[in-house]
């Protein structure tokens, strides 16, 4: 009789050897994850501080920018004839995904800024956005700001410790059935009924009069709420708003009823992703085949069923004036792609309509085309950041039937520099909005002028005097 062979010390043995051989991998496997670790944080931290270096190197070509602590000195690159927007539209997306990352891992302080953005009923806001041009048009600067401040760190859901109260309230959205324009004649009781709303159930508008609260009034004459400039200075800004602060497209540089209040001037709105579409479908090897371009209402016979003037008659001129001549590529017609004659365009008319503000001046800007600004007095937005003095061409409305004369003289002096300074990457984010807030974009800029406006500030008061 065959006995069973006994298998159970080798299995023990196996058994133990399996054991060892485990927790010497273990011991590996512990000792490799632990460097590996080191390593590997190591890299990460090296790649970023590498791309913050190379993302903030001083630009020794623009000083203009330089006055604010809160700006990232990028170096610009320097292009002689190249259309820059043709060229540079790669980098420039670069430039937008490094700040994104940078965007999460580099605090902004903004002076500790917290902003309380109240929950209104719907139909004060988000039921105008139904009609998708709500959050595109010219006047969409009050939907991205309210998307912006809600997306932003600087947002506390504790109104005790909040420096400023923002108000959202969509007023520019009531589009006309005749026309298409947003009319705005529903503003003032829009307005006054949500001053009502958060006067009622909060204490905070009260307490201060409202001096720290934040409206958006991104229209023709600001918070005077009027398309004619006549009837907006008649009317004048309400008196409920008078005590807060306005975040306005409309800003001139001497005193004007529209302005009598505490204010940002502000950009227009112009869609960040309509600038990269436009951007993407360029030709990298094409030039600026269009020396002065325009494109919107020119008037034959200015004066309107209003009996006013549009644009002062300044369009009228410029048609009369150059409307045959082979320089100047002037339409009076809409057309969707307008953004890519912009691009194919030298130098961009920017007359005033019946404001001095228009969006051309940020198309413009964002699209390589020097803007000439047809505007007297007109106050530009974010001026610490934007050196309009040397990105664009002043021309005053007087002198409009010279235009032709004195933009040769600037091909003929100092065109090329205008071009390098324009193509600066932090000059087209200070005057874009996104939904999310980006260090230097138009959004950042408006809350770092709050941050010159905090001896408003309840809870400073509160806590200085403790």
């Amino acid at each position: 009789m065959i006995e069973p062979k006994n298998t159970s010390r080798k299995r023990g043995f196996y058994v133990k050897m399996r054991l060892l051989h485990n927790n010497n991998n273990i011991r590996k496997t512990s000792f490799c994850y632990k460097y590996f670790k080191w390593v590997l944080w190591f890299s990460l931290s090296f790649y970023f501080f590498a791309m913050f270096l190379f993302n903030h190197k001083p630009n020794n070509t623009n000083n203009t920018s330089s006055s604010s602590p809160f700006i990232s000195k990028t170096t610009v690159p320097q292009y002689s004839k190249a259309s820059r927007a043709l060229i540079e539209h790669p980098q420039r997306e670069h430039h937008h995904s490094v700040g994104k990352i940078l965007a999460y891992l580099v605090p902004h302080l903004l002076n500790g800024l917290k902003i309380y953005v109240y929950e209104l009923p719907t139909r004060y806001n988000t039921d105008w956005l139904t009609n998708e041009r709500c959050s595109n048009h010219l006047f969409a600067s009050e939907v991205a700001i309210h998307k912006a401040l809600i997306n932003s760190d600087v947002r506390t859901f504790d109104p005790f410790e909040a420096d400023f109260f923002f108000v959202p309230v969509y007023v520019s959205c009531n589009f006309s059935a005749v026309n298409g324009f947003p009319a705005i004649g529903h503003a003032r009781s829009l307005i006054s009924s949500a001053i009502q709303l958060i006067s009622s159930e909060f204490p905070f508008w009260n307490r201060s009069s409202g001096s720290d609260h934040v409206f958006v009034a991104s229209h023709d004459f600001g918070s005077c709420f009027h398309t004619l400039e006549d009837v907006a200075m008649a009317d004048g800004i309400p008196e409920n708003l008078r005590n807060s602060i306005i975040l306005q497209t409309f800003g001139v540089k001497y005193d004007h009823p529209c302005q009598r209040a505490e204010h940002v001037v502000i950009p227009p709105y112009v869609s960040p992703e309509s600038v990269r579409k436009t951007l993407a479908t360029a030709d990298v090897n094409g030039k600026r085949d269009i020396f002065a371009f325009f494109r919107g209402k020119m008037e034959i016979h200015p004066k309107n069923v209003s009996g006013r003037y549009y644009s002062k008659k300044v369009r009228t001129v410029i048609l009369q004036k150059y409307g045959n001549d082979r320089r100047f590529y002037l339409k009076r017609h809409r057309f969707s792609g307008y953004q890519s004659e912009i691009l194919r365009s030298t130098f961009c008319l920017c007359p005033l309509g019946w404001a001095p503000w228009s969006p051309r001046l940020v198309e413009s800007v964002v699209l390589g085309c020097v803007p000439v600004i047809i505007a007297d007095g007109i106050d530009l937005p974010f001026s610490s950041a934007v050196p309009w003095s040397e990105i664009s061409v002043t021309v005053a409305e007087k002198d409009v039937g010279k235009l032709g004369s004195i933009i040769e003289n600037v091909v003929a002096t100092n065109l090329s520099s205008i071009q390098k300074k324009l193509w600066d990457p932090r000059i087209t984010r200070a005057l874009l909005f996104h939904d999310r807030t980006i260090e230097g974009d138009a959004t950042w800029h408006v809350l770092h002028a709050l941050t010159k406006k905090l001896s408003r500030s309840h809870r400073r008061l509160r806590l200085s005097d403790e």
